[in-house]
């Protein structure tokens, strides 16, 4: 079977045909180089408006990377036309398989940007004998298709975080899809100020924002004060994990501080204690499990903040919110008697945001508290699997190639 038939099988393009078929040295490889001609009496196509027009000239011959045979690298040649179109004046003619000046094929990158999605970018590129640039740009095309042709339909429940990029306190801030059964990445923007979520909003568009019916966020102001403004019909959520987090803190800090009192008195009362008082009793290993036993049997202040601790879990199990909400008034009495200073600082926040608390039992059972958390793991696996960046701009195309569940540009072949 002729390379050209296979070709005519895979990409026939309309209005050209495929010519002679040789090696050559491409790139300093020796490559598979396929000619292609516009059929005779064919005109070309404005790139702007889609209409035919008479050619202007001819412009030299380039080259175009398609897709790789036998690991052999292929390329097109071919000489572009230049189109004289009545409204859009003489520019270089619309190519089927590819775009503007870009070398490699529609094709090709789409191959590309699918296996970026399961290696690294920079191992894609090794594998496939090519450069980061490429695989960049084939990444990119994908973004660009998917945010352009992805639908933002029936988005009625969105969760957003803010997570650590680089070095020097630089963020990205994140809204996430939490509907059921669609859980993606809508968008990121950089830094986590007020105007940043409100960007979101704005491109998200009124329409959609009346549409929203929960909200999931964790106590940072500016994100509230945003959702107050943009979406004050959606129930604000507060997310389960960082109330429980300001917990985690609290705990730490009165144990480093009880611990460094003890050891300056030549005691090790709280020697590797730290992950048994943090870990939530079903995580403990059997080791932890014993110390936490022996810290349990000691009247220290790290002890009392855990138990205080482990008391409000039960505000997690009530099933009517009043029931809820007079076991929160309560526990916060009780933690401000006590001499358990951090402690007191959550159970303040825990009173200033008690509405927003206390709407997560209207939510409860239709949006996971841990849904966030998880979608920030994987960006996060993203940010190492794709390393490499150089712009916070190349890592937002990373992070919505592979948690934002974009349509694919249509290709000719389905191997990769």
């Amino acid at each position: 079977m002729l390379i050209k038939t296979v070709l005519n099988r895979l990409a026939r393009f309309k209005g050209f045909v495929f010519g002679n078929v040789f090696f050559r040295k491409v790139e300093g490889e020796e490559s598979v180089v396929v000619e292609i001609f516009p059929r005779k009496r064919s005109r070309p196509v404005c790139r702007e408006c889609g209409r035919k027009g008479p050619r202007y000239d001819l412009q030299p011959v380039r080259t175009f990377q398609y897709l790789p045979l036998f690991d052999f690298k292929v390329f097109f040649l071919y000489a572009p036309r230049r189109v004289s179109c009545a409204l859009h004046g003489v520019h270089v003619e619309a190519l089927p398989w590819g775009s503007g000046k870009e070398h490699l094929t529609n094709d090709y990158k789409l191959f590309l940007g699918r296996w970026a999605r399961r290696l690294s970018w920079s191992e894609t590129a090794r594998v496939f004998r090519t450069s980061w640039d490429s695989v960049y740009r084939a990444v990119s095309y994908m973004v660009d298709y998917g945010l352009n042709h992805r639908s933002l339909e029936g988005i009625t429940q969105i969760g957003i975080d803010e997570i650590a990029v680089f070095r020097g306190h630089k963020y990205l801030t994140m809204v996430y899809q939490l509907n059921e059964g669609v859980r993606r990445l809508l968008w990121c923007g950089i830094d986590r100020k007020t105007d940043t979520l409100l960007s979101f909003f704005k491109e998200f568009g009124q329409e959609r924002c009346a549409l929203l019916e929960y909200v999931c966020t964790d106590m940072w102001a500016p994100f509230l004060d945003a959702i107050r403004q943009c979406a004050p019909q959606a129930k604000n959520i507060l997310d389960r994990f960082h109330i429980m987090k300001k917990f985690g803190e609290a705990i730490d800090q009165i144990r480093r501080e009880e611990h460094k009192a003890f050891k300056a008195e030549g005691q090790t009362v709280l020697e590797k204690s730290r992950w048994a008082l943090l870990k939530r009793p079903e995580n403990l290993t059997e080791n932890q499990t014993a110390r936490l036993a022996d810290l349990l049997k000691l009247n220290i202040q790290s002890v009392k903040a855990y138990l205080l601790r482990e008391d409000f879990q039960r505000f997690w199990e009530f099933k009517h919110a009043s029931v809820a909400g007079r076991f929160l008034d309560s526990w916060c009495k009780r933690t401000m008697r006590t001499k358990l200073e951090p402690m007191k600082k959550v159970a303040k926040m825990l009173q200033n945001h008690k509405p927003l608390i206390m709407n997560w039992f209207e939510a409860k059972g239709t949006l996971s508290s841990g849904a966030v958390e998880g979608l920030n793991l994987k960006a996060k696996l993203t940010m190492r699997k794709s390393f490499g960046f150089r712009s916070t701009d190349s890592l937002k195309i990373a992070l919505y190639h592979t948690l934002a569940n974009l349509p694919d540009p249509p290709g000719t072949h389905g191997f990769s």
